[in-house]
């Protein structure tokens, strides 16, 4: 008699491509519009990407060059923080103010104050607090 086997057809594990450079140019691109909305100066966007500022001056221009792990992981939280807001605020105005508005949350400090520690890890603590008051985790 044969014997029968019990197949388990369980998803693999999420394991993401990375993020290609063609890709990284089109969320730079993006980060730029995003930073028009939210009011951010060039200085301080350079700051956000950890770039020197006369490289995101020729970036901004057209001239984007190769984007390392950490400034695709940086444009990657910087339009996880948009998707977020747009959640969360139907109006995208009100998102777009959010980002200078003063917040207990992070010591009566905004959040792009947050996010100009310069650090990724300032990135990331926005989006965490994002998702969280979206309800993602």
């Amino acid at each position: 008699m044969p014997t029968l086997t019990r197949v388990v057809n369980e998803p693999a594990p999420f394991s993401p491509e990375p993020i290609t450079d063609q890709e990284a140019a089109a969320m730079f691109r993006a980060a730029l519009n995003l930073f028009r909305a939210w009011g951010v100066t060039d200085d301080q966007a350079a700051v956000i990407l950890d770039l020197p500022r006369r490289t995101f001056a020729r970036w901004k221009a057209g001239e984007t060059g190769r984007f390392g792990r950490d400034g695709k992981a940086r444009l990657s939280n910087l339009l996880g923080i948009h998707k977020a807001l747009r959640i969360i605020f139907r109006e995208g105005p009100r998102g777009y103010a959010w980002i200078k508005a003063n917040n207990e949350a992070f010591g009566g400090r905004s959040a792009l104050d947050v996010m100009l520690g310069g650090e990724l890890t300032d990135l990331m603590r926005v989006r965490r607090y994002l998702d969280a008051e979206r309800g993602a985790w």
